[in-house]
């Protein structure tokens, strides 16, 4: 049966909880691993370099960057952030289901390097929820928390895109429903052909002895 690992794309809302989602499949499960990005911005006290972040010089990412190693990349406030593609092949080839956690416009770029990858939006129970989350934290203004929400709304249209929604109003039921997606995926007879083709020649080879 397969035994290469199947990379996965999560992403969700703000406020949705999809951190806290991917969090509980990595405490709970052995068999992901959560992709490590790459960024030229300095390591901040507590992180470790190739379990926070692998930080490198912008010299060596825009390298990277030429030598087409990314998934996909972007600056943000005058730093790069990019998913090494490397790293992702390395770990699906140990049989690890590879988790990035991204928006929705890097999610679509996966998926035109990666055809099978399997893509799950974690959605809210309802917008009133989401609001509700969102104003929980006490840490945002109510201008930022309207941001947040017109932000959510534009990014609703893409949500057809997916192959998978998954409604977090649990955060242990969605784990047990993303993990569940996940677990079907590794059976679609894309993922096992050699499988299918030893069958397939050991039915025809006992029919020609028959």
């Amino acid at each position: 049966m397969q035994t290469r690992g199947i990379l996965t794309v999560i992403s969700g809302f703000a406020g949705t909880g999809k951190g806290t989602v991917v969090k509980g499949i990595m405490e709970k499960y052995e068999d992901y691993a959560l992709s490590v990005s790459m960024t030229t911005r300095s390591p901040r006290p507590g992180e470790k370099d190739g379990e926070s972040y692998f930080f490198v010089s912008r010299e060596e990412f825009e390298k990277n960057i030429a030598e087409n190693g990314f998934i996909e990349y972007a600056e943000y406030v005058g730093n790069y952030y990019g998913t090494p593609k490397a790293y992702v092949e390395k770990k699906l080839d140990e049989g690890k289901n590879v988790i990035l956690e991204i928006e929705i416009q890097g999610a679509m770029n996966v998926k035109k390097l990666f055809p099978d990858a399997v893509l799950i939006f974690i959605m809210p129970p309802g917008a009133d929820e989401l609001e509700r989350r969102l104003s929980g934290r006490g840490t945002e203004t109510a201008e930022v928390i309207k941001k947040r929400m017109d932000r959510a709304a534009l990014e609703s249209e893409g949500i057809e895109d997916y192959d998978y929604i998954a409604v977090n109003d649990n955060v242990d039921d969605c784990v047990e429903a993303v993990n569940g997606i996940i677990r079907a995926s590794r059976l679609k007879p894309a993922f096992n052909t050699s499988f299918i083709e030893k069958v397939r020649n050991d039915l025809k080879e006992k029919a020609r002895r028959n």
